[in-house]
C-alpha cells in the first residue's frame, strides 16, 4: 500500500518545520499524532437500542472501521437507564486509517461546515490533545443526506505525543488544521 498523503506531508515537511520552529535537537522529539478517537453517545434517545445501531452504521461509514458499542456501567433510574444497556459507539483509528481520516477531515469535511470560519483552537486538554464536537453527521461527505434517520452528534479526539498545548496546536497547524484566527480586541472600541 502507498503512504497516505498526510503522513508523507508530515514526514517531509512538518517534521523539519517543527524541528526548526520548536528547536528540537532530535527528530524523535517532534510531536506526532498517535491516534484519533471518534465517539458518540445516544443516551437521551427514547429508542436507545435502535439509535445505537444507527450510530454504529454512521460511524462505520465515516471512518471506514466498525466501531465498538459502549455500555452503561451502572443503572440510573432518573434516566431510565439499566446497567449494561448500550449507550453509544466509539472507534479508535491508528496508522493509515488515521492519516486518511485526518486528511479527509482537514481538507473535505471541515470546509463543508455551514458558515465555516475555522475550528476553535481552544479545545486542547492541557497535554497537547485536541477534542472537537459536532452536532450533526451531515457535514461528512460519506453520509447521504436522504438516508439520515436521526441527528447524531460526534466527538473527535486527536491524541498527540505533544507535551503542551502550544506544541499540539503547532503540530496540527502544520498538518493543515484550519484553526480560527483569534482577533485581538479592536482598539478604540467604546467601553
Amino acid at each position: 500500500m502507498s503512504t497516505p498523503l498526510l503522513q508523507k506531508h508530515y514526514k517531509e515537511k512538518v517534521v523539519p518545520a517543527l524541528t526548526e520552529k520548536l528547536g528540537y535537537a532530535n527528530p524523535h522529539q517532534v510531536p506526532r499524532v498517535e491516534k484519533v478517537v471518534v465517539t458518540t453517545c445516544m443516551g437521551n434517545a427514547p429508542d436507545r437500542k435502535v439509535a445505537v445501531d444507527d450510530a454504529v452504521l454512521e460511524i462505520a461509514k465515516i471512518t471506514g472501521q466498525r466501531p465498538s458499542i459502549t455500555y452503561s456501567k451502572k443503572a440510573v433510574a432518573n434516566f431510565k437507564l439499566r446497567a449494561g444497556e448500550p449507550l453509544g459507539a466509539r472507534v479508535t483509528l491508528r496508522g493509515e486509517r488515521m492519516w486518511e481520516f485526518l486528511f479527509r477531515f482537514i481538507n473535505v469535511t471541515s470546509p463543508n461546515i455551514r458558515d465555516f470560519r475555522g475550528i476553535t483552537s481552544k479545545s486542547f486538554d492541557g497535554q497537547g490533545n485536541y477534542a472537537i464536537g459536532f452536532a450533526d453527521q451531515s457535514i461528512f461527505p460519506e453520509i447521504e443526506l436522504d438516508q439520515i434517520k436521526r441527528q447524531i452528534g460526534f466527538d473527535i479526539i486527536i491524541v498527540t505525543s505533544a507535551k503542551t498545548d502550544d506544541e499540539g496546536r503547532t503540530l496540527l497547524s502544520e498538518l493543515g488544521m484550519p484553526f480560527r484566527e483569534n482577533k485581538p480586541a479592536e482598539e478604540g472600541a467604546a467601553a
